[in-house]
């Protein structure tokens, strides 16, 4: 069976090779990226949860209220 001598990090998904001697250390931006990708499907439904609330007479007014208190009038 082939095996690779490179394998993902299971912290960021880089690629790290597994006879090496040398460390990996990850770089907070490949793991921030890594860990949203993972997360995408629960940021999507995040997303649609939001509109569909902002689409409620409860969502709407929050919006209205929210806007309203950005521009100082309260």
């Amino acid at each position: 069976m082939f095996s690779s001598r490179f394998m993902p990090c299971l912290e960021c998904g880089a690629s790290v090779d597994r006879t090496g001697t040398g460390g990996h250390e990850c770089a907070p931006e490949r793991r921030a990226e890594f860990q949203m990708f993972g997360l995408r499907e629960e940021v999507a439904q995040l997303e649609a949860g939001i509109h569909r609330y902002l689409t409620t007479a409860a969502g709407r007014f929050a919006s209205w209220l929210a806007a309203r208190e950005v521009r100082g009038q309260i």
